[in-house]
């Protein structure tokens, strides 16, 4: 019977840390019931999103301000509509523009917002018009061995 109830108090003890464990990792990334507290959505197509995921930071100014919430094929224009989930407190003007950046040669890739001046802000599910896709770096360095080479 103590073997028992020892086997009880260890199970209620793994299911309570369990319990701390979620709450503490749904409080450090914002998570509530229903979908990401505290954000809005704007959509960004973009001709080439190499090395974009899921997850990947959404920067101004090099500062977190938001994360890819989903990446995506347009059928129709065969773009890659990535979905942004950015902070509510950050209001960007709608003449905003967006480019698909790195971090360094072997870095990850992120979205870099860079502010327009325009009085109107975005909302909930606009789309940045003014978007840049990724380079490659190795079809800039075959471009150039093809310009040297004639």
């Amino acid at each position: 019977m103590a073997n028992s109830a020892a086997e009880t108090v260890i199970g209620a003890a793994v299911l309570l840390a369990a319990g701390g464990f979620f709450a503490y990792a749904a409080q450090t990334t914002g998570y509530e019931l229903g979908g990401k507290a505290g954000v809005y959505e704007l959509v960004a197509p973009f001709r080439k999103a190499d090395g974009l995921a899921v997850g990947s930071d959404v920067r101004v100014a090099g500062v977190k301000v938001g994360s890819v919430a989903a990446l995506e094929l347009d059928l129709k224009t065969y773009r890659a509509l990535a979905r942004l989930a950015i902070d509510e407190k950050i209001k960007l003007p709608e003449d905003s523009d967006a480019a698909v950046a790195t971090e360094g040669l072997l870095g990850g890739a992120y979205v870099a917002i860079t502010p327009g001046s325009s009085d109107v802000m975005f909302e909930n599910g606009d789309e940045i018009q003014y978007t840049q896709g990724s380079i490659s770096i190795l079809d800039l360095v075959g471009k150039a061995i093809s310009a040297a080479g004639q």
